[in-house]
């Protein structure tokens, strides 16, 4: 319980474990791994009457140096990016120090008492703290809750459509997802991730309490709310009101497709949550029924209706109010000191063009000065087709966030998507049912995801072999004996593995799938090779998720380079992929070398800027931090490392 309590590293916190050490008290047995609710509060009542009749018969002030602060008068000590406009993290001042108390004894052993049982409900109170589940899952302790049955049998029924094994498994990813959202209403919330193999990677507990903090700030402001109808009023106008505003916002508008989209929206909302931004998003007619609401309470969907920015997929490069041309016309000036810029003086809305095509001034986004004179626009309309993720860490006023939030550098996406990106009902259905019917039954999943690019197009021939080539020469499938028919090698086989291919070009499965039915293998696995759903009459968007979903249930990822798809799919799973190196351009033969084992999982961030911010000149962005790298399937591009 000491232990528990120190891990809420606040003043009130240490002053109490001082106490309970100059009282001689613990140390206390270490928690098993599994431990129930009933042995957490059986320790605390031990440990709170220990300290009463301590407290009883020591001085008070050996006791505690400043009693009135014992019971949470300091500000809890949590780092947080709420500072002032250069975006450094201010921490709050310590209180002076207190005088001694008085020497009786009673009212210190009574204040401690209260402590004990009022501090647990002030931490669980304080907004974005986290919960003490949090910190169990932390710690590595695991809690399970008995509802009061003794017998297997008269335990809830688990809910239709779950895998077969026990949902006692943490359906709320370590304290990333709230438990607010009504699981009927999203049935792929809290089973999605009973399909994978439990993720190594817990976020962070400054994460979960920044997302606690985002979805108050949602709730809000967001569509339907007061905050939100005045700042639309405002939005009208022709001059920005961010000194009146309450809420400020950032629209995601659609571009490419869905994979793009997908790595666009992740890096969107990553950037709203650095710039304590409400995060809505322009439902395009081809996302509809998609995704489910990810915030409790509150829509993400930017209502069209009366909003006074018309056109949103319409904004492309070189648009009047993009922030490039607004530099670039000398609209707003970004050479002075931007924290001396009048927040009447900028337009209303600034659109943010950071696809493929962006050009110099567009690029200036990722400047640090660029970004205080952003962060005095209400509204920001964003489109993007790019996971630009990585180029928020090169922005100095976000690093220290940053590093905070995703302490291992390389998750981000992985913690960001299984956050925001949940299946609609709709589309559940097809990916329970498909995984029910055909992946389940293999304790071994490879996932092969093609794609060929118009610019730098393969034979399929040659794309074939070097897929084989891959899987062979790296030991992910076994080989094929040329001269030994496949017989009835399924029915003496050592083990089966499940391959599933997915493609728009379905010649990649025919020829897997003919390679291992008319031939043996030289281990005697036997191999299936699955091909993604037909999906019905599902509109595309919905069939690429389908995939994307079904390839992140596979514990082994061979993907294209480039396929924001394929990026999609391993980094839900949390997996490094084997990538498949893309041709040399104007080339119809393979790669020479196959493919290469990704050392992170994280998703390329493809056409990152060439202006250095910090050197004020063109640069090398790869060699500016050393967790910032080039990918391995895109030389140019930027990667997030660990």
């Amino acid at each position: 319980m000491l232990a528990l309590l120190a891990s809420y590293n606040t003043p009130p916190t240490r002053r109490l474990l001082r106490a309970a050490k100059k009282c001689g008290l613990g140390p206390y047995p270490k928690f098993p791994t599994q431990v129930t609710l009933r042995t957490v509060n059986l320790v605390a009542s031990e440990i709170s009457q220990s300290l009463l009749l301590c407290s009883l018969r020591t001085p008070a002030s050996r006791l505690l140096a400043r009693p009135s602060s014992l019971c949470g008068a300091d500000k809890l000590e949590r780092p947080t990016n709420e500072g002032g406009m250069d975006g450094k993290p201010k921490r709050p001042p310590r209180a002076p120090p207190q005088p001694g108390a008085r020497s009786a004894a009673w009212p210190v052993g009574l204040l401690v008492a209260l402590c004990f049982t009022t501090l647990p409900l002030f931490l669980a109170l304080s907004p974005g703290r986290p919960t003490l589940f949090d910190l169990w899952q932390q710690m590595g302790i695991k809690v399970t809750v008995r509802y009061g049955y003794d017998d297997e049998t008269t335990k809830p029924p688990e809910p239709s459509g779950s895998p077969p094994e026990s949902r006692r498994r943490d359906v709320l990813l370590g304290g990333l997802l709230s438990p607010e959202i009504d699981e009927a209403s999203c049935l792929s919330r809290y089973t999605s991730s009973l399909y994978r193999d439990p993720s190594p990677h817990s976020p962070s507990p400054y994460l979960v309490s920044r997302l606690r903090k985002y979805e108050a700030l949602h709730r809000r402001c967001g569509p339907g709310t007061p905050s939100y109808d005045k700042s639309v009023r405002q939005l009208a106008t022709a001059h920005n009101s961010m000194g009146l505003a309450e809420c400020s916002y950032l629209v995601w508008t659609p571009g490419n497709h869905l994979g793009d989209r997908m790595v666009s929206m992740a890096s969107a909302f990553l950037y709203a949550l650095l710039t304590h931004r409400v995060f809505l998003v322009h439902m395009a007619k081809d996302m509809e029924g998609l995704f489910c609401e990810p915030f409790p309470g509150a829509s993400w969907e930017l209502p069209l209706a009366g909003f006074p920015v018309q056109n949103l997929t319409q904004f492309r490069r070189g648009s009047e109010h993009s922030y490039g041309s607004l530099v670039g016309a000398n609209k707003v000036s970004n050479e002075e000191d931007p924290t001396g810029v009048r927040s009447e003086s900028l337009p209303s809305y600034a659109y943010l063009h950071l696809a493929h095509d962006y050009q110099l001034h567009d690029q200036l986004f990722f400047c640090d000065g660029d970004q205080t004179l952003l962060g005095k626009v209400n509204w920001l309309i964003l489109r993007s087709d790019l996971y630009f993720a990585p180029g928020l860490f090169l922005v100095p006023q976000f690093e220290d966030e940053l590093r905070w939030m995703f302490p291992a550098t390389d998750t981000v996406f992985h913690h960001v998507g299984r956050y925001l990106f949940q299946p609609s009902n709709k589309v559940w259905k097809v990916i329970a049912g498909y995984y029910a019917s055909y992946m389940a039954k293999f304790g071994d999943r490879v996932g092969i995801q093609i794609m060929t690019l118009d610019w730098n197009p393969v034979s399929t021939e040659a794309y074939f072999e070097q897929v084989t080539a891959c899987t062979r020469k790296e030991k992910i499938l076994p080989e094929v004996n040329p001269d030994a028919p496949s017989g009835d090698y399924e029915a003496t086989a050592t083990s089966s593995k499940a391959v599933l291919v997915s493609s728009a070009q379905p010649e990649y499965a025919e020829r897997l799938t003919s390679m291992y039915y008319e031939h043996a293998t030289v281990t005697g696995e036997s191999v299936s090779v699955l091909q993604q759903p037909a999906a019905g009459n599902l509109p595309r968007n919905q069939k690429v998720l389908v995939e994307m979903f079904l390839q992140s249930y596979c514990k082994v990822s061979v993907v294209s380079g480039w396929s924001t798809v394929g990026y999609v799919g391993h980094g839900l799973a949390g997996v490094k992929p084997w990538l498949l190196q893309p041709p040399p351009s104007r080339n119809k033969t393979a790669a020479s070398s196959p493919c290469v084992l990704a050392t992170s999982m994280e998703p390329c961030f493809h056409a990152p800027p060439r202006y250095d911010c910090r050197a004020k000149k063109s640069g090398d962005l790869g060699a500016v931090l050393h967790y910032v790298r080039h990918c391995e399937d895109v030389h140019d591009g930027l990667k997030l490392f660990d």
